[in-house]
């Protein structure tokens, strides 16, 4: 055993990232002086690796970003990505080591890895190097990405880091006009699902005013749908797998063009990015319930505004499902959605 060891390596494919690895990360880092978290990817090879099982490919960027929140605290330890082609031929091998070398800049005296199989591996591609096998026994955290990609991050949720998981994270939001049930739906959701929600923000804007019909400005709807995507990305920083959303950039602009008469460009523009796994579209088929900021309590003007609401969505080509019913049929319909997005 070399009685000091400065520069380590500790490298992988990462998809995706799991307490395993940071597990794996944390040990070798109390052992050199700096270490160097590689991101090995090769795309083409990684495709296949996602087929079949609900996930998306994730890409070397996304893991690099994880692995930088990881160890943002952690001076001595910095990450890079590398690409390695995956095709089991030595020349590659040997082409991936050296772009290794060249990304940590310095002489690597130690590699690490959980594998003592690598030993022949590391010893031909890094001959100066020794080699630390980590936690072989998975003692702790018994887990490896293929478990995760094959089986799905949220059977093996534990096993996702903090950082990890806004990633994995499913966004359902809820819309409708007004007084048909979001907000109660959404709370009722997040406390059965033991998670965070999203309030609709142009609630919580208005209601530092007296008289909000009377003094609304086109720029409101510009800091409420940048309000409302802030604490979306908050939100899904401690959500429980699942995130709901009562309402989103299409049901501002509907608003906007309801109290201001006209739609903005940059509404259009924040829809256009926003990414849900399942939009539910709730019918104003129950109460309409007056409370001191709704105005369109006649039936008929509700439908009216339900019909032009729709026809946005329709307009902008998003997928929605819609509910009705009563509460208790609501709330079962959308248990039983949202179950079925969660692999």
């Amino acid at each position: 055993m070399k009685s000091k060891r400065k520069i380590g390596m500790y490298g992988g494919k990462f998809l995706p990232v799991h307490l395993g690895h940071v597990n794996a990360m944390v040990m070798a880092s109390t052992i050199v002086d700096e270490l160097h978290v590689i991101v090995s990817y090769d795309v083409e090879y990684e495709k296949p690796l996602f087929e079949g099982t609900g996930m998306s490919p994730i890409s070397p960027v996304q893991r690099l970003r994880w692995w930088s929140e990881i160890t943002a605290d952690l001076d001595h330890v910095y990450v890079h990505s590398v690409e390695e082609k995956q095709t089991d031929q030595f020349e590659d091998w040997m082409a991936g080591a050296q772009a290794i070398q060249r990304a940590v800049g310095k002489e690597i005296d130690t590699v690490f890895s959980s594998e003592h199989s690598y030993n022949e591996y590391f010893n031909e591609l890094y001959p100066d190097a020794e080699h630390v096998v980590l936690d072989h026994d998975r003692e702790l955290f018994d887990i490896s990405a293929k478990e995760i990609r094959e089986e799905g991050p949220y059977v093996h949720w534990r096993m996702v880091p903090q950082e990890v998981r806004p990633y994995f994270v499913k966004k359902v939001v809820v819309i409708g006009t007004e007084s048909s049930g979001k907000s109660t739906l959404v709370r009722n959701l997040a406390r059965v699902y033991n998670t965070s929600y999203v309030e609709e923000y142009g609630r919580t804007y208005y209601d530092r005013f007296k008289d909000s019909m009377s003094i609304t400005l086109e720029s409101d709807y510009h800091e409420i749908a940048f309000e409302h995507k802030y604490h979306e990305r908050m939100q899904a920083r401690t959500a429980n797998k699942v995130l709901f959303i009562d309402t989103e950039a299409l049901v501002t602009q509907y608003y906007s063009e309801l109290y201001v008469g006209k739609r903005l460009d940059i509404l259009t523009e924040v829809a256009k990015l926003q990414d849900y796994d399942l939009h539910i579209y709730l019918e104003p088929d129950v109460a309409w319930v007056n409370d001191g900021m709704r105005v369109h309590g006649d039936q008929s003007i509700r439908e009216d505004n339900n019909r032009k609401l729709k026809r946005m969505f329709d307009e902008a080509g998003v997928n929605y499902v819609v509910v009705s019913g009563n509460y208790e049929e609501r709330f079962e319909t959308c248990k039983a959605l949202v179950k079925g997005i969660m692999r």
